[in-house]
């Protein structure tokens, strides 16, 4: 679970909680407790949605989530770069052939699929195709999960000032005290609050931080193919190292030590 996703949006929300309550007391809530500006602002920002994409696009927005609050292990780089140099090991004493029994156990579907045509003799440029364009359709699925939450944090605001918009329009149109006039203009911007909340304390937010997950998941998947055409070639183990540790940043070079001779438990 990524601790930083949800300690952000609920240390706002204590935040939040806590000026009003200082501010007004338990009576300061009573304007936000307005369903019909949550309505107006969450019913069409997904209206909004809808419009702009697909339903299968909108359903994978549950698995996109998963991927913004699920933290990834730190020691995938070390765990990659090991079972390469293990594997260059083995191929170098005993043969491609050899690496049959370790391959089935690998559950990276992307290095197994890398390494099995490795080891079905497939010369280096149709394993460099085939795994790059397996990667450029990786990375158009994950583009696409960003400009949905990209969308959800343009949206939302828009809606809430729309929602802010037509709670006045109806306030002004009925209204007989005035009164009432500050009392019924806080629970309109409401919706205002509502919208301007979850666009940028919760959409965007989360938008960002796929961006940078993808670059993190796209970078492994760099690493692994220039493994895969390294094995391919027969470089050495200190070769295939020192190669693939170029890819990451000195301080995540550390783990690759410390990182254990054995198949990775990274998923796609």
């Amino acid at each position: 679970m990524d601790i930083a996703t949800i300690l952000g949006i609920v240390v706002f929300g204590g935040l939040v909680v806590l000026t009003v309550f200082m501010g007004e007391g338990i009576a300061g809530f009573k304007p936000f407790l307005n369903i019909e500006a949550f309505f107006i602002v969450m019913g069409g920002t997904f209206c909004a949605l809808l419009v702009n994409y697909t339903v299968g696009q909108i359903l994978n927005v549950g698995r996109v989530l998963r991927k913004v609050l699920i933290t990834a292990s730190d020691d995938e780089y070390g765990e990659i770069i090991s079972v390469f140099v293990q594997m260059t090991t083995k191929a170098k004493k005993d043969g491609f052939l050899s690496l049959e029994t370790d391959i089935k156990r690998i559950k990276n579907d992307f290095l197994k699929r890398g390494l099995l045509l490795v080891l079905d003799g497939q010369d280096q440029d149709f394993i460099r195709n085939m795994l790059e364009t397996e990667l450029s359709f990786i990375r158009e699925r994950h583009t696409v999960g960003q400009d949905i939450f990209n969308a959800l944090g343009t949206y939302s605001p828009a809606f809430g000032i729309i929602g802010t918009v037509l709670g006045m329009i109806l306030m002004l149109n009925s209204i007989s005290d005035v009164e009432e006039v500050p009392r019924r203009m806080a629970l309109a911007l409401a919706a205002a609050f509502y919208g301007l909340g979850a666009g940028y304390v919760i959409f965007l937010p989360m938008a960002g931080k796929l961006k940078r997950k993808s670059e993190e998941e796209l970078l492994l998947k760099e690493i692994i193919i220039r493994g895969v055409l390294l094995l391919h070639s027969g470089s050495t183990p200190s070769v295939m190292e020192s190669n693939l540790k170029a890819y990451i940043e000195p301080a995540k070079r550390l783990l690759v030590k410390a990182a254990p001779r054995a198949t990775p438990k990274t998923t796609e």
